[in-house]
């Protein structure tokens, strides 16, 4: 195994969640072109620097593609995910938040409207990773956004994002038992949108929405409960974001679609289950 490559854990971890090819042509080896596509992600470079021991640069941009289009990589996602809870292995502490990416100069000129989730800010083009994972750190659902998007404008979008299939009959899991986020998080529409679904949750207030409370004396309510071991894990998030942005390609966005820099994210995400 060289650098950048799977592992043999991880190659057998990925190996059945992979399509099967039941007619035409033979395709090229499943572990070289996913080994060569994993190298291009975790390394930014360029599809036609890929080396050539994981074959034609055209035929892993070709996978590739198709895979993100045809929505394999979430499939395969979910199967992990859902195997993962079969066995008992996913605490339902989910913490959110999120990152922003820069995004490099061939990741803009897109045709019209297919290049999106790209925003200007002081920095430049940027992007935004809003992610929720189980307290073990392990992606559970992400919504890619241009970087000049608040956090809070997409909690409700990243919750419901969260579907874990059963192996089984049943319904997928959407519901965390408990949610914890920073102060980005701290709005009433947040919290009344956990509070009807019966998701008990961990957000510190913001220092100017005390001093409102406070304000209004007795109309202002009760604060919200917070307990400071619970936010403690917290951190499970912050280093589910940094393992992604191990990745090159992730850490800056090279892609010119929100679609396949998606699929991207989701290849990472599938590999911190294994």
């Amino acid at each position: 195994m060289r650098r950048h490559e799977l592992s043999d854990a991880e190659w057998e971890f990925v190996r059945p969640l992979l399509p099967e090819s039941l007619r035409g042509r033979k395709r090229s080896d499943d572990r070289t072109v996913l080994n060569g596509i994993v190298w291009k992600f975790r390394t930014g470079v360029a599809w036609r620097d890929v080396p050539e021991r994981y074959g034609p640069w055209a035929t892993l941009h070709t996978r590739f593609r198709r895979w993100a289009k045809d929505g394999r990589f979430e499939r395969m996602l979910q199967a992990a995910q859902a195997r993962a809870d079969a066995g008992g292995d996913i605490d339902w502490l989910v913490s959110v938040d999120s990152t922003i990416v820069r995004a490099h100069h061939h990741a803009a000129g897109a045709r019209k409207g297919g290049a999106g989730a790209l925003g200007r800010s002081r920095g430049g083009l940027t992007s935004k990773i809003h992610l929720a994972c189980d307290a073990f750190g392990r992606p559970l659902a992400f919504v890619v956004t241009g970087g000049n998007t608040n956090d809070c404008t997409q909690f409700t979008t990243v919750m419901e994002a969260i579907r874990v299939p059963r192996v089984g009959p049943g319904r997928p899991r959407t519901r965390p038992s408990h949610v914890i986020g920073d102060k980005g998080y701290s709005s009433r529409a947040i919290r009344t949108w956990l509070r009807r679904r019966g998701i008990a949750h961990t957000i510190p207030e913001r220092a100017d929405q005390v001093r409102n409370r406070l304000k209004c004396g007795s109309r202002g309510g009760r604060p919200p409960a917070f307990d400071q071991q619970t936010y403690k894990r917290r951190n499970g998030v912050e280093r589910c974001l940094n393992r992604l942005k191990q990745w090159h390609g992730i850490a800056t966005r090279y892609d010119k679609t929100t679609e396949f820099y998606q699929a991207a994210v989701t290849l990472a995400s599938l590999l911190t289950w294994a």
